[in-house]
């Protein structure tokens, strides 16, 4: 069952818009669903609501993780949100397909706006939302507003400055650093995930717990290597191109030689490192 709620056009409220470094192509989406499929075992082991529960996910994307949210969690009371109509759709598609029984409200609007009453939601999960937004806490502060009083929340967010790879380069990490500059040009924090603590302690939520998950790809782990290293962390990096070149933060030959020695590190004897923060906290 499916049913869809929209926000008022002006749903983007002044200060709060902000701006997906990784843009909105086909191949993003196919990047997200990559992304998700690879980690789903290391994000969400721990996160499963009971049958019946008001359950929150703000900025569902494409819907990478929301199928993954309702396959841990049957018969939860899912309202999906998201400020993207076109991310919307193609969550609506990916979760018929995948788990056409499952209920499901979806809602076109801003996340620091949600036209819900308080304490709408027994949980709130977020997973690669908040490394977008300009004010982190104010967006948190938000969503604690429609969590009931004792309800959790549950944020996960990457760090860019997490990533180790063999063969050690200085190109890569350049090209990596330009992803980070980008997105902090369009208001986010691709470091974000160190700050999840702080950030949550002063949004209000109390009982805090951060818990890294750590990615960990080489030869004895190709379907990491395909998975996270290649289709997922380099096709990241690698889908900024444009912007970077347009920011003049660099030229062609030098963003495609950190892109080519970024790929050792997914070829035979590479190894790659990443860690993502998973944190849970308490509405008081």
């Amino acid at each position: 069952m499916t049913t869809e709620t929209t926000a008022p056009a002006d749903a983007a409220a002044p200060g709060h818009h902000h701006d997906y470094v990784h843009g909105y192509s086909e191949t993003e989406a196919q990047r997200l669903g990559d992304q998700a499929d690879t980690l789903a075992e290391l994000l969400h082991a721990g996160t499963a609501y009971p049958a019946g529960s008001r359950v929150l996910e703000a900025g569902c994307g494409v819907g990478a993780q929301t199928v993954h949210l309702l396959a841990a969690s049957p018969g939860v009371r899912l309202t999906a949100a998201d400020l993207s109509a076109q991310s919307l759709a193609q969550a609506r598609a990916r979760v018929a397909a995948q788990a056409p029984t499952a209920d499901v409200t979806w809602h076109h609007g801003d996340l620091h706006r949600l036209p819900f009453p308080d304490g709408s939601f027994d949980h709130v999960f977020l997973c690669f939302v908040l490394e977008h937004l300009p004010d982190p806490t104010a967006g948190l502060a938000a969503l604690r507003r429609v969590l009931r009083p004792g309800g959790t929340i549950t944020v996960i967010e990457g760090d860019h400055g997490s990533a180790f790879f063999h063969p050690e380069s200085p190109a890569a990490r350049r090209t990596i650093d330009h992803l980070v500059r980008l997105q902090a040009r369009a208001g986010g924090d691709g470091l974000l995930g160190r700050r999840l603590h702080p950030l949550l302690t002063s949004a209000g939520f109390a009982r805090v717990s951060v818990r890294p998950r750590t990615v960990f790809a080489d030869d004895a782990r190709p379907a990491l290597v395909e998975g996270f290293t290649r289709r997922t962390f380099v096709a990241m990096v690698e889908s900024v191109r444009a912007e970077a070149l347009a920011a003049g933060l660099t030229t062609p030959e030098a963003f495609d030689r950190g892109i080519a020695e970024l790929r050792r590190a997914a070829e035979p004897g590479g190894t790659f490192h990443y860690t993502f923060f998973k944190a849970v906290a308490v509405r008081p």
